[in-house]
């Protein structure tokens, strides 16, 4: 027992590696930035100054998302989807897989989840002892379930889920424009150092290798910011890009697939002036979400989930025969 408490120990310790080393890579370059740039390069003080205003609102904006994203831990599902105590001891007690997700079904038919495994069958989870709400799954090194998990981000040291989503893209967006300010400033002085039209000191090698890693991380960031942008039109997570989600009608990629501005809002939601900073504003609690396939009666639902002490977002979205939209039900939380 104490090795495997041991290791587990070193193993979380392990996995703040990469965090330490992009806040190293964040701290040399604020100090090259500031001090070797601004403050023994540049000799024009309006330059100077205009520099370092710009640069401050981008590092600000920048460590703001980067630490909510790692700070915000990962939401799970509410009680409401835990197995009632007489269900969970026959669960536990029976052996045979079919009579199991018989025990299942009964449950999930008072819970709004739609979705199911490649076979078919309701998503529970053993280890969580939960049925998974829609988009819920289960992480291995958070070990827990996450509610619209879209993957585990070595990065930031936690998962990416509902409750930081927003954050992560964020966190992309404003890295993206750190890297670019750093490289549309610096360029001038790299041109000058490496044309030798300015004398050799110590400020150099800062200078050259600030403009190589800002370049660097500018392109490395921007291409999974545009994916996640991708992903965000598209209302999907990573882990539905690489496998559709499965309804009781089969696999569809596009099965929480609204238009562009429904699915842009359910993630940065419909206050306008809350988008560009890494304040939670997604509609709904991550147990419900919208889809095209199914429809979620509202007052079971609501009746449900507050249980826990929670109202959630409903959406219901009815079809005609031609397969266009007809009505649309909402609530949201009080």
């Amino acid at each position: 027992m104490a090795p495997s408490h041991t290791m587990r120990c070193c193993k979380k310790g392990l996995n703040w590696i990469p965090v330490l080393f992009i806040n190293l890579v964040i701290g040399w370059s604020y100090y090259a930035y500031i001090v070797e740039l601004c403050v023994y390069t540049i000799p024009d003080n309006a330059e100077r100054i205009s520099y370092l205003v710009v640069f401050h609102i981008f590092f600000f904006m920048f460590t703001w998302s980067y630490w909510k994203t790692i700070c915000s831990r990962p939401e799970g599902p509410s009680k409401a989807f835990c197995l009632p105590k007489a269900e969970k001891e026959l669960y536990e007690k029976e052996e045979r897989a079919e009579i199991q997700q018989e025990i299942l079904k009964k449950v999930a038919m008072n819970l709004p989840v739609y979705t199911r495994t490649p076979g078919g069958a309701i998503r529970y989870c053993d280890h969580c002892q939960v049925v998974k709400p829609d988009r819920c799954h289960h992480c291995s090194t958070c070990e827990r379930c996450v509610l619209k998990m879209d993957h585990h981000c070595p990065w930031v040291n936690n998962c990416v889920g509902f409750s930081n989503y927003k954050y992560f893209v964020l966190f992309l967006a404003y890295a993206t424009l750190y890297s670019a300010v750093i490289s549309a400033t610096v360029i001038q002085y790299f041109i000058k150092f490496w044309t030798k039209r300015l004398p050799d000191n110590h400020a150099k090698f800062h200078i050259l290798f600030l403009f190589i890693v800002a370049v660097m991380f500018c392109i490395s960031t921007l291409s999974l910011f545009i994916y996640h942008l991708w992903l965000v039109g598209k209302n999907r997570t990573t882990i539905e890009a690489f496998r559709a989600p499965v309804f009781s009608s089969g696999p569809d990629k596009n099965g929480f697939y609204l238009d562009f501005s429904q699915n842009f809002t359910e993630v940065f939601g419909d206050q306008k002036t809350r988008w560009v900073f890494p304040i939670f504003s997604s509609l709904g609690d991550g147990h419900s979400f919208v889809t095209r396939l199914v429809h979620i009666d509202p007052e079971q639902a609501n009746a449900v989930l507050q249980q826990n002490g929670k109202s959630m977002f409903c959406f219901v979205f009815c079809f005609s025969d031609g397969g266009q939209t007809v009505s649309v039900t909402m609530e949201s939380e009080p």
